[in-house]
């Protein structure tokens, strides 16, 4: 009975022991990419984006319409996002943005939103499938039109298809290359797309970000409901996009 009560004691530390944290650097070296492009994650790790150059985003989409965001029936983004991530030339800190997966059996899809960035093949996949894989996934945003997270011609509105099951939840940490910024943001809606974030920003700035980072949140992604300051960067980060 004793060694019983004492396996069982164990097995949540074990639990979270198998744990990681996925380290992805966005726009390494000047480039239009996430390094890797594509990872397998279980329930409970977490995905660590580092952006090192100019101005990018992470934010979720879907398989079928890769270069839009997800939104609801009436418009409203429901898709987890960065935000613009301005990293200054000679920077020696850098803004760091997590997720944490709870559903790993659940694909997710991410994109760059600034002008076409997504076209020329800044996207990332989290557990794709060989029905759904990350190569197909880059095919058909080559073949999209969205600029700037627009829905692509043909849709209504609204990008469809998005992910099922539990979301994940958000988790504070800036990194040891991110310092944290202030964030603004609503609460997160019921749903299924598959992540909740927490934005970490660079320092000295504001840094947009998605809703809520509840952590009694079980859906995919929190509203974007940006406040003054954050949709001011966001204007910024789409003007200082023409010149990337």
């Amino acid at each position: 009975m004793r060694f019983s009560t004492v396996v069982a004691a164990l097995l949540p530390v074990g639990a979270a022991l198998a744990q990681q944290t996925i380290t992805v650097k966005v726009g390494e070296n000047g480039t239009l990419t996430y390094n890797p492009n594509s990872v397998t994650a279980q329930n409970g790790d977490t995905i660590q984006f580092q952006f090192l150059s100019k101005n990018h985003t992470v934010t979720q989409s879907t398989f079928a319409a890769p270069c839009s965001n997800i939104t609801d029936g009436n418009g409203l983004v429901t898709g987890v996002d960065s935000g613009f991530q301005f990293v200054q030339p000679n920077a020696t800190q850098f803004p760091v943005w997590s997720i944490t997966i709870n559903n790993a059996s659940t694909p997710l899809w991410f994109y760059c939103r600034q002008a076409q960035h997504c076209q020329s093949g800044m996207v990332f996949a989290v557990n794709p499938t060989a029905e759904k894989s990350y190569d197909a996934f880059k095919a058909n945003a080559a073949a999209s039109d969205a600029v700037n997270g627009s829905p692509q011609s043909g849709s209504s509105g609204a990008s469809s298809g998005t992910s099922s099951g539990t979301g994940a939840s958000g988790s504070n940490s800036t990194g040891s290359t991110g310092t944290t910024g202030s964030t603004t943001g609503g609460s997160a809606p019921a749903g299924g797309n598959g992540a909740s974030p927490v934005s970490t920003g660079s320092t000295g700035g504001t840094t947009p970000t998605p809703g809520a980072t509840n952590s009694n949140t079980t859906n995919a992604a929190g509203a974007v409901q940006y406040g003054a300051g954050a949709m001011f960067m966001t204007l910024t980060g789409l003007s200082l996009g023409l010149l990337l």
